[in-house]
């Protein structure tokens, strides 16, 4: 369905916790071996899966939630797919659109929108968090960029081996995205950024059940 011969990167999303990750690497490396498929990923993947899957077949993309108000993966994913040479993809850069300054209030959000169940978008967490953001957005105005452009910015600046991949529905804020890879910022705008933001700050977690991250 997809017209293509390949695949560059075939990921498996989540860990199945009732397979060995062994014998899911195993299958996909089959899959390297027919020609149908390039390179493996992970998705939200713990330190120790990562090598247990690395062992198998090379992996060379791990996927995880990395973002000014999600930097967990700084503890022990990053230091680990550095060492094993894999790289590291931030999905979610811009905190499910709460980091781009656009989101007031709850009821911005539709009645459908998934994002009214989690955690760090409800009640007294979105007050915290909204505080937050508008400390970002201030040293983004300072700097005459939009506090998008300003935390995909830091997401960029946190090594050449660490991609994010922000997504939009509407082709201006894609635009503006692209726009953030011109950003440079400096050690001590980092420093700005970080301590008006610091690790850990954000309140609530990143989703209502975390049963399937981190495994």
């Amino acid at each position: 369905r997809l017209g293509v011969d390949y695949i560059d990167l075939y990921y498996q999303h989540r860990v199945d916790r009732k397979t060995p990750i062994e014998e899911t690497v195993g299958a996909m490396a089959e899959l390297v071996a027919a020609g149908k498929v390039r390179y493996l990923g992970l998705s939200e993947a713990s330190p120790a899966t990562i090598r247990r899957a690395h062992a198998v077949h090379p992996i060379s993309a791990l996927q995880s939630e990395y973002s000014l108000w999600s930097r967990e993966p700084e503890d022990d994913v990053l230091p680990t797919v550095r060492e094993l040479g894999i790289g590291f993809v931030a999905y979610s850069p811009l905190g499910r659109g709460f980091l781009s300054g656009q989101i007031r209030s709850p009821e911005d959000l539709a009645e459908d929108d998934f994002r009214r169940e989690n955690p760090r978008f409800q009640g007294e967490n979105f007050a915290r968090n909204l505080e937050l953001v508008e400390r970002v957005r201030a040293i983004a105005d300072e700097k005459g960029v939009t506090a998008s452009q300003l935390a995909l910015a830091w997401v960029l600046s946190r090594g050449d081996d660490v991609v994010p991949i922000p997504g939009t529905k509407r082709r201006r804020y894609l635009e503006e995205n692209v726009a953030a890879a011109e950003v440079e910022l400096t050690a001590a705008e980092i420093d700005d950024i970080e301590s008006v933001f610091p690790k850990g700050a954000v309140a609530g977690e990143r989703y209502a059940d975390m049963s399937s991250v981190g495994l």
